[in-house]
């Protein structure tokens, strides 16, 4: 087995709290904080509006975005 990464990437974890935005973008996680500060400060939207508009289309970014009006 041949591993070009670095030990660093090697042990990165998906949820690691430090990044600033979520590991994938196509996707909305309202249960992490720190994805949801991201998405409300990147769709311009508050925390409520988000959830209800995540609950209506689902997680998905370009759904999410579509409702709102918002283009990528």
């Amino acid at each position: 087995m041949t591993f070009t990464g670095t030990h660093e990437e090697e042990n990165a974890m998906a949820d690691d709290r430090s990044k600033r935005g979520p590991a994938d973008r196509r996707r909305i996680n309202m249960n992490e904080d720190y994805e949801v500060r991201y998405w409300t400060e990147t769709l311009g939207v508050s925390k409520e509006e988000l959830a209800k508009t995540v609950v209506r289309v689902g997680p998905s970014a370009d759904a999410v975005r579509r409702e709102l009006g918002k283009a990528a």
